[in-house]
């Protein structure tokens, strides 16, 4: 696996824009956040090149792998959903038509090899976005943002597996894959997130009783605990006696904002808890209300997926603030401080606009630059919008993507033959599980429990 920090910097110091100086921001002010969000977004649109003639639309350059640039273009839509600024709606567009794949379910034939249920979902939650925020479908026959996160939900509904563990989806999605054996929270969390969203967008009942499924077999097998804390998996070849305890922020994240949707589309008191309990662990995360990467960043050790980790909980934060309003006391204190921090050190790069990993060091720049990096310092900011966004759209309220209830029906979740699968091929999602996975053995000092 290739580590960002030097590519990254050579990345920032390619980013000759005009016109932009350091990130100024008023937390109090529409405008200044709007302002500051523009600068961190031209930004990070200068890391994409699948754009370009001859490159492949959806597809980031190394070191980066695909599902990462899933979640960069669900940064870009809730960019636009936040700011009405739609600069970079073609290129969203653009990219997620290309990766819609063979079935319509976001499994292009060229990521097979390494295809990996998050991977999957990351590519679903953000047409799940675009559905929500109404970004217009592609239209002229093509599948619309609702029946692409449908196919995504179907498919990996299929995948449910009760021959090991009393159920829960694997990470991998192919038996050749690395991590097949390996049944990880982020790919359940996603699972869950895309059917509480879908249960909230279009009230139909078995996606609730997907997300509870979900939900309850996390917390059976000890990737959830009783108090809310998320760990990374457990190997099913073990039968999940064994739990990787390490914690991470989009773990948290994903979990909140299906919680956040599963009380707004049932009032009930149970999700309320639910979600109360989530906000509060998610404390681990934050110190003195500034977000950090408690597994890796002090140490030095966060690699290109962890680097942009703390995008997604800023994201979701910002959702659950939306759709759960009585949410807002507890977050909106933990989304300005650290937005303000964030903001603070992303001075880096010729033109004083790149963001580092680190937001704790009192607007000191830690020289690390990518995708990840400034895609959670975007995140941050421009989730401070959320008080003036006008909620995510459902069915009977504003939407208009269209429902298919079958999507991906056609999709194939058996092994494809290979002649070969070279150490070159891309890792999806969470290959991060592995390394990690190493690193415990050898010496867990730097572990959350």
């Amino acid at each position: 696996m290739k580590f960002t920090s030097a590519l990254g910097a050579l990345g920032a110091s390619s980013l000759l824009l005009s016109g932009v100086g350091a990130i100024e921001l008023d937390i109090n002010s529409p405008d200044s956040i709007k302002k500051a969000a523009k600068s961190l977004s031209i930004n990070l649109r200068q890391y994409y090149t699948g754009d370009r003639v001859g490159d492949t639309p959806g597809n980031l350059p190394d070191p980066y792998y695909w599902w990462e640039c899933g979640a960069m273009f669900n940064a870009f839509i809730d960019y636009w959903y936040y700011t009405g600024d739609d600069s970079y709606n073609k290129i969203t567009a653009q990219a997620m038509e290309h990766q819609i794949g063979d079935y319509s379910a976001f499994m292009p034939a060229n990521q097979t090899k390494t295809l990996g249920n998050d991977d999957q979902a990351f590519w679903g939650m953000a047409a799940m976005s675009a559905a929500e925020n109404k970004l217009p479908d592609l239209g002229n026959g093509k599948p619309s943002w609702l029946s692409l996160a449908q196919a995504v939900f179907n498919t990996q509904q299929r995948r449910w597996d009760n021959t090991k563990c009393g159920g829960g989806l694997k990470w991998q999605i192919f038996t050749f894959n690395n991590g097949y054996n390996y049944k990880n929270t982020i790919s359940n969390g996603c699972f869950f997130n895309i059917a509480a969203r879908l249960y909230k967008y279009l009230g139909n009942e078995t996606y609730s009783e997907w997300a509870e499924k979900a939900w309850e077999w996390q917390l059976s097998v000890g990737l959830m605990t009783e108090d809310y804390h998320y760990y990374d998996g457990t190997d099913d070849n073990k039968n999940c006696s064994d739990i990787n305890k390490i914690q991470w922020t989009y773990n948290a994240g994903v979990h909140m904002a299906g919680a956040a949707a599963m009380w707004n589309a049932t009032q009930n008191e149970l999700w309320k808890g639910r979600l109360t309990g989530i906000i509060e662990a998610a404390g681990v995360f934050f110190n003195d209300k500034v977000m950090i990467e408690v597994a890796c960043e002090n140490n030095g050790k966060c690699d290109v997926d962890q680097r942009s980790f703390k995008a997604y909980l800023s994201r979701w934060m910002g959702y659950t603030a939306i759709v759960a309003p009585w949410t807002r006391p507890m977050i909106d204190p933990l989304l300005k401080t650290s937005a303000q921090a964030a903001a603070k050190q992303c001075i880096g790069g010729p033109n004083q606009t790149s963001c580092g990993l680190r937001w704790v060091d009192n607007g000191k720049n830690d020289g690390s630059f990518g995708v990840g990096e400034q895609m959670a310092g975007m995140e941050i900011v421009q989730n401070l919008l959320y008080l003036s966004a006008p909620g995510p759209a459902t069915q009977k309220a504003g939407g208009i993507s269209v429902s298919n209830p079958n999507a991906g029906a056609d999709a194939p979740d058996t092994p494809v033959t290979f002649n070969s699968i070279t150490t070159g091929d891309k890792a999806g999602a969470s290959i991060l599980t592995l390394l990690v996975l190493v690193a415990i053995l050898v010496g867990a000092w730097w572990m959350v429990s």
